[in-house]
């Protein structure tokens, strides 16, 4: 005995089994109770046999493999230009975790499907059911595992091995280069002619040889497959029809179920709530979904329309003709084997359509020309003799729709691709395209056809998937501001390129007189329609939205003030708008960081200067946020100068939230003093803070701006500290945020340090400066760009004889002095000197009172004398006044 007879045993074992089975599995399905019509989706040879067996047949109920409550959307087909997608939609939703949201099942339905053609067929014929058996969509999310949650493709009749080595097996020794040409080549066109038996004992064949070949795994299937066998019975129960006249239509996978007839007990949906409706869909886009090669979907398409020309065959289609005729009973259903048959004896190919061929070669050069490239008649020759030989050495008798693409690409594309489009792609098109539905008005949802009326004044058909140009004079047609404002509110919440505008803006307190969009929302129809299941209006969408933005977890005071200039723009709702200001002052007094200060800030000061222009007073959610943020960064400003996480950037907006809005903070009640505390109790060592505690001070008049020149004097003079004078430098200029005052002291100590610092210390020290102010304050460096602009000469002539204006005073002494005007003022100031001086101290100024001829007759002044004298009302005037 050999040692291997055991191994061989049972390898002997399992082929007989594995062959036996695959035989059971036919035979099982042809014994069903029901008849029982296998699919695979997207498939001409299974549409053309469905659109044979339903004239011959005319069955009354139709059990169809989708999911059970997408049967009202149905209806809607009517109106659409296919393909479209069955969608069901959820954001608010129940029994499933939280970040799933929001739910989406998608079923997408072409002409050249099986299911389209039963769908068709039932709607359109008098006295006909059809019932969908499948989970619904929210079993569809129960049955999902938790740590999954996307879209899903409901994928009718899927047929593919899910057995890498497998599929590269077939691939390979069928000389093709993806699943779906394999398919085509071995599938489709042997079954395209092929008898409704024979089809159907292939199609259950190939369902089980892939089912077995996962033999892990098919507990969800079995589930499935138990669910649709319960809903059935239990329509049968309910109605009492006649299993005769009925048919199932399902996937080839699911046909040679083990557990047909078998009960399931089936849970109870969750609370989610569901909202149904049908989006465009495109042949690519299914393609992506379902993993197919890229033109696979236009090519079956193709195939299908020769198909029906060469049968004869009438497809059904919504809103044709499909009335019910009286035909002569169906011939009763084979259960010989048709099998042994067709697979042992080749299939009977079609001739070598010569002119076809030839067709496609003119037209692929054609288009290509059009394209940018250089394509001649010798090309289209080439073509033709490449696809016969490849078709040849692939051991077909005729080309197929792969071999001419690989054919048109070697013969054209011999270098690079002169536009967007390449060869294979202008092959896709040719066949048949990237073919996209359209969803007809009646089945939009209220949202989507509310958006189409309001637009009706634009006189511009916003259905058609060409782009359209909207021009607008709301001076001149004040009926075109509604538009307007719903044109604006669209571009808010559809992606961009849906509507944009060309002229125009909308900012807080600006209006345009004259608008211009272009608007392509035929191209954008599902984003529109998947807004329609948000809300009924564009407003309740809209309100929605920013309640969402302003009630998230991981809301901030920032963006909060975003969603309130948002409301104040688009909504117009002042109780709105008071519920979102107090979710901001909510927020701001229960933040903890000051990472959104420089936000806060900007946008905190465009709405008080919104309100204040508007002419009304206040709102008291922005005088809530006044006081909130005066106490708030007070609170955290000595913990922030030292912090190393928050950036110089954030302080200075800090600042200049603090003195900014410090007027109005202590009209309200704030106490200037918790600012003086909070800026005396910070303690920075970073040379950028530092310099804002400095400017902090001298804001507060705790520093004099001889006290801050000779603090830069000392930076300056110290080598040690002279390579971080950037850093200070940058302190200084954020700074202008809270003290705008401060920007001419800055071009001086800019202007010294050029001046003073030794050509070996600035090189090194001048990129860093450079490159600091563009990080750190790029919005600012303008300000003293201008500043500069007025401190500095205008002309290269007068840089010599230019004396800046913080060396005045060195140079006063060369100087005459001013003699001494008298009149009322000089005498004021004279015998009061306090404030003066005080003022002196505070800007720095040194020196001394002047004394001297008061007389207005005095030297110099004799014009000014003679004009006083000669009109004495002015100076009596002035005198009077103060």
């Amino acid at each position: 005995m050999s040692p291997f007879d055991p191994l061989r045993e049972q390898l002997a074992g399992a082929a007989a089994a594995f062959g036996t089975g695959l035989v059971d599995d036919v035979e099982q399905a042809l014994k069903a109770e029901l008849e029982i019509f296998p699919v695979c989706h997207h498939s001409p040879a299974s549409a053309l046999a469905m659109a044979r067996r339903l004239r011959e047949k005319q069955p009354k109920v139709i059990y169809l493999e989708l999911c059970e409550d997408l049967r009202p959307v149905l209806d809607e087909l009517r109106n659409c230009r296919l393909p479209v997608a069955l969608q069901a939609f959820a954001t608010d939703i129940e029994g499933f975790p939280p970040e799933w949201a929001p739910l989406s099942v998608i079923a997408p339905i072409t002409e050249s499907s099986a299911e389209y053609q039963a769908i068709a067929y039932a709607l359109d014929t008098p006295g006909v059911e059809i019932v969908l058996v499948d989970r619904s969509v929210d079993h569809v999310f129960q049955w999902e595992p938790r740590e999954r949650g996307e879209a899903v493709g409901v994928e009718i009749g899927d047929l593919r091995p899910r057995f890498a080595e497998l599929e590269e097996h077939l691939l390979h020794h069928g000389k093709v280069r993806h699943w779906s040409e394999w398919w085509d080549q071995y599938v489709e066109q042997p079954l395209v002619g092929a008898d409704y038996d024979t089809y159907r004992q292939v199609m259950v064949l190939i369902g089980s040889l892939f089912r077995r070949l996962r033999p892990q795994g098919n507990e969800m299937d079995e589930d499935r497959e138990r669910y649709m066998w319960t809903r059935m019975r239990e329509h049968l129960a309910a109605t009492g029809a006649d299993p005769d006249t009925c048919l199932y239509v399902c996937g080839a996978f699911h046909a040679a179920s083990p557990v047909m007839g078998e009960h399931l007990d089936i849970t109870p949906r969750t609370a989610t709530r569901w909202l149904y409706g049908l989006i465009p869909s495109s042949h690519s886009a299914i393609e992506e979904q379902f993993g197919l090669a890229p033109g696979s979907v236009s090519i079956a398409s193709a195939t299908w329309s020769k198909a029906v020309k060469r049968s004869g065959v009438t497809p059904y289609q919504l809103g044709g003709k499909s009335k019910a005729r009286a035909l002569p009973p169906p011939a009763p259903l084979e259960r010989d084997d048709r099998l042994s048959g067709f697979l042992t004896q080749p299939p009977a190919l079609d001739g070598f359509d010569e002119a076809e061929l030839l067709g496609w070669c003119v037209d692929i050069v054609r288009l290509a020309r059009r394209n940018g490239y250089l394509a001649s008649t010798a090309d289209a020759i080439a073509i033709y003799e490449t696809s016969i030989l490849l078709a040849g050495m692939r051991n077909r008798k005729r080309p197929t729709p792969y071999d001419f693409q690989d054919a048109a690409v070697t013969c054209i594309e011999k270098d690079v691709v002169p536009g967007r489009r390449d060869v294979r792609r202008l092959c896709e098109i040719m066949l048949g395209g990237d073919r996209i539905g359209q969803v007809g008005y009646d089945s939009l949802p209220p949202l989507a056809r509310d958006v189409l009326d309001r637009l009706e004044p634009l006189g511009l058909d916003l259905q058609k998937r060409t782009l359209s140009r909207a021009l607008m004079n709301l001076d001149l047609n004040p009926e075109l501001v509604p538009c307007s404002d719903l044109l604006w509110m669209l571009r808010y919440l559809l992606p961009e390129g849906a509507v944009k505008p060309i002229m125009g803006s909308r900012r807080l307190g600006e209006r345009s007189i004259q608008e211009s969009w272009d608007l392509w929302l035929g191209k954008h129809q599902r984003e529109l329609i998947e807004l329609g299941y948000e809300g009924v209006t564009i407003e309740q969408v809209m309100e929605q939205r920013l309640r969402r933005a302003a009630w998230d977890p991981k809301a901030t005071a920032a963006v909060v003030l975003g969603a309130v200039e948002d409301s104040i723009l688009f909504l117009g709702s002042r109780r709105f708008t008071d519920e979102l200001g107090a979710r901001a002052v909510e927020l701001l007094s229960a933040e903890r960081t000051v990472d959104d200060a420089p936000e806060v800030l900007r946008r905190i000061r465009r709405l008080l200067a919104h309100y204040r222009s508007s002419g009304g007073a206040l709102p008291g959610w922005c005088e809530a946020f006044v006081t909130a943020g005066y106490a708030h960064y007070c609170t955290l400003l000595p913990s922030a100068f030292v912090d190393e996480d928050t950036g110089v950037r954030q302080v200075g907006a800090m600042l200049g939230f603090l003195f900014s809005m410090e007027s109005l903070a202590i009209s309200l009640g704030c106490d200037r003093a918790q600012l003086e505390l909070a800026v005396r109790q910070s303690h920075p060592e970073a040379p950028a803070k530092v310099a804002l505690v400095w400017a902090a001070q001298f804001q507060l008049g705790l520093l004099t701006m001889a006290d801050l020149r000779s603090r830069c004097d000392d930076l300056l003079n110290n080598p040690l500290v002279v390579p971080s004078v950037p850093l200070y430098i940058t302190g200084f200029v954020q700074a202008l945020e809270p003290a705008p005052v401060l920007t001419p002291f800055v071009v001086e100590v800019l202007s010294g340090a050029f001046g003073r610092l030794p050509d070996d210390v600035l090189l090194p020290w001048l990129p860093n400066l450079i490159t600091t102010l563009r990080r750190e304050a790029p919005e600012l460096v303008p300000v003293l760009v201008r500043e500069a602009g007025l401190t500095y000469p205008a002309s290269l002539a007068a840089v010599d004889a230019w004396v800046p204006p913080w060396s005045a005073q060195s140079a006063k002494g060369t100087r005459g002095r001013a003699p001494v005007v008298a009149g009322p003022v000089t005498g004021l100031l004279a015998a009061h000197p306090a404030p003066t001086d005080a003022v002196a101290a505070l800007l720095g100024c040194s020196g001394e009172w002047q004394t001297g001829d008061t007389d207005s007759g005095g030297p110099g002044h004799a014009e000014v004398a003679a004009l006083l004298k000669a009109h004495p009302e002015a100076a009596g005037a002035v005198a009077a006044l103060i």
